[in-house]
């Protein structure tokens, strides 16, 4: 059981028992990785302005933020980024050690420090999170009296984050937003000249920066004077700026009357039994376990100096509580055109995408299903997969009464299992590894292997149950252009849903699918007309789905595009590439272990590792090209 630890509340448990056995009944309402964010010190400061609060409740919103950014599949690079983008305009300095589901951070005001150690009790991936908590650090920069981060225009983000609970609130801003521009002169010219400023003060980040921001470490005490001579890449750029807290680590071991270690739950949320809410008592969680944040005390409206604690963590809880973009009907569509389309990329005619389509369709619905149970993930993953490859194989069979070729398809269900790929994990596993983070690297890389090892596993399973031998996709004698054409469609098609099943909204999902459409149909055409190995392909083609993405968001940056379309680089290029995972060279190797023909299942295996590797190689060298916080170690 994790436990928050404070000296003083511990002596006065000694001397009184009895309030050390309430203590641990209200414990025991919760689970190991849950702990009450309303403790005494974090819940006094929930109605002062957040630059005003006390480095408690400053670090509850900083290690909630970067839980919920966790929780979402982002790597643990981008994790500990967007703490440091909560944690500067509050003039805090973090550092955070974060791994595949836990996070321990260390954060200082130049006066006290605290130790927070947080952790998830599952992993998943969820683009349309990423991109709002960039807008919740962008709005929270701003209310704090700091310029944003993220984006160019600062409304953007005020509208979506200060909307979240209208059901269309992306309408709503996009609409708010264009009237702004179309009305208002001055603020297409702020938009504009927000954009030139951004590129410049990427240009011109010195080291006498740098010293300035290290200058502020050493004098701040925790009233937001932390960063005055620091500099931010307003354009979204994702880059580390010269951060206040680059010079902190000898000042952290010094500073701080109090050192306290302090753990709270993903998310930062509470559980405390018999607060209010909304007027009426509560005990617990509510009816969908959810924590509540404290209502112990009104709303302060008498400080207009910022955002308070209490809206921050409201706006989280927005966030946090928000349902999936897709039903489990939708996601299972989305997985069925996905797997068609990667089908028929892979080789696969007619007959072959008809079973993919309706063995992945079922087999993710049954996984959402599972899943949304609290399912544990390998199990809800070989289920739905063995489910998944008996809906193509009876599909098929059944198609075969009518037409006996549908019987010799004895492949496509190998297709219909690829909605399972773990495409998130192998990538943000990869980018950490690139940024020398080995522990997260390694247990990202090691958790994607591991659901491919069920999935490949349960495959091989039917296959033997039904007795199948599966030889590959018999090729298709298709005109040149015509192919091209259709591994365009296809292409763009899988990526599309693929994006669905990461919960990306439609305009997000639209653009991944270009980028992969263009990336994915340049990658097979080299390999068919130039012979270029499919490892230079895979490597070319996540190569150019980086630097399509970052076209995109810079093009969205200088105001070329209309500034609610700057979505994260990570949303743009994992989906992109997804498709390019060899998912059939990765179960031919499992068939092929299976059969104990080691050498065959050592050569598909060594062929499946090298295009996976060379898929984050690729983006990695994108991001070096054109981000300085990659290509500098800083």
């Amino acid at each position: 059981m994790n436990v928050r630890v404070k000296i003083k509340s511990s002596r006065s448990a000694d001397r009184n028992p009895g309030r050390t056995a309430a203590g641990a009944n209200r414990v025991s309402k919760y689970h190991t990785h849950s702990i009450p964010l309303d403790m005494e010190d974090i819940e006094r400061d929930y109605d002062k302005p957040i630059v005003d609060a006390c480095i408690a409740a400053k670090t509850s919103l900083i290690v909630r933020v970067g839980m919920l950014e966790l929780g979402a599949g982002t790597g643990s690079f981008r994790v500990r980024q967007m703490m440091h983008r909560i944690a500067y305009p509050m003039g805090i300095h973090v550092r955070a050690d974060v791994n595949l589901t836990d996070i321990e951070a260390s954060c200082t005001d130049g006066a006290s420090r605290i130790t927070e150690v947080v952790d998830l009790p599952t992993t998943g991936v969820n683009t349309e999170r990423i991109w709002l908590l960039e807008h919740f650090a962008d709005w929270l920069s701003v209310n704090c009296g700091q310029s944003s981060t993220y984006h160019a225009m600062p409304a953007v983000s005020k509208e979506l984050v200060e909307n979240l609970d209208d059901p269309h609130v992306y309408a709503a801003a996009r609409k708010a937003i264009k009237d702004l521009l179309a009305h208002d002169a001055e603020a297409a010219k702020a938009l504009k000249e927000a954009a030139a400023t951004a590129v410049e003060n990427q240009d011109q980040i010195s080291q006498s920066r740098i010293e300035a921001a290290r200058m502020d470490t050493m004098t701040a005490v925790g009233l937001g004077a932390v960063g005055t001579h620091g500099s931010h890449d307003h354009g979204g750029n994702e880059t580390e700026a010269p951060d206040p807290d680059e010079g902190c680590q000898e000042q952290t071991g010094k500073s701080g009357s109090s050192e306290r270690d302090a753990v709270t739950e993903p998310g930062g949320k509470a559980k405390e039994a018999g607060t209010e809410v909304d007027g009426k008592k509560r005990t617990g969680t509510d009816g969908a376990g959810k924590n509540q944040v404290p209502r112990s005390a009104p709303h302060s409206q008498a400080d207009n100096r910022g955002v308070t604690v209490r809206q921050a963590h409201e706006r989280l809880n927005l966030i946090e509580r928000r349902k999936p973009l897709y039903s489990a009907v939708f996601s299972g569509f989305a997985a069925a055109v996905a797997c068609s389309a990667f089908v028929f990329l892979l080789g696969g005619g007619p007959f072959d995408m008809a079973g993919a389509f309706v063995g992945a369709g079922v087999g993710q619905w049954v996984r959402r299903q599972m899943l949304g149970r609290r399912i544990n993930q390998f199990f809800a993953t070989g289920v739905s997969v063995i489910i998944a490859a008996l809906a193509c194989v009876g599909t098929l069979r059944l198609v075969g009464f009518f037409d006996p070729v549908a019987l010799k398809h004895d492949t496509a269900y190998i297709g219909a299992i690829l909605y399972v790929i773990p495409g998130f994990p192998l990538v943000t596993g990869g980018l950490d590894i690139a940024k020398l983070d080995f522990p997260s690297g390694v247990q990202r890389i090691t958790y994607a292997f591991s659901i491919i090892l069920v999935a490949t596993l349960g495959g091989w399973a039917v296959a033997r149950m039904v007795m199948l031998n599966p030889q590959g996709f018999e090729p298709m004698a298709l005109n040149a252009w015509v192919l091209a054409g259709l591994r365009l469609v296809a292409a763009f098609c899988g990526v599309w849903g693929f994006s669905v099943l990461f919960n990306s909204p439609q305009r997000m999902a639209l653009v991944a699918a270009i980028i992969g459409a263009l990336t994915d149909t340049m990658r097979l055409e080299m390999q068919d007309l130039l012979n270029v190995p499919p490892e230079m392909g895979a490597f070319l083609g996540a190569f150019m789905a980086g630097i399509l993405a970052t076209v995109w968001r810079s093009s969205v940056r200088h105001g070329y595009l209309p500034p609610d379309l700057g979505y994260p680089r990570i949303s743009l290029t994992v989906p992109s590439i997804v498709i390019m995972v060899p998912g059939l060279y990765m179960y031919r190797a499992m068939f092929y272990l299976g059969q104990f023909n080691t050498l065959n299942a050592l050569d598909w295996a060594f062929r499946a590792f090298m295009v996976i590797i060379c898929l984050p190689i690729g983006l990695v060298m994108a991001r070096v090209l054109t981000d300085r916080s990659w290509r500098y170690d800083i």
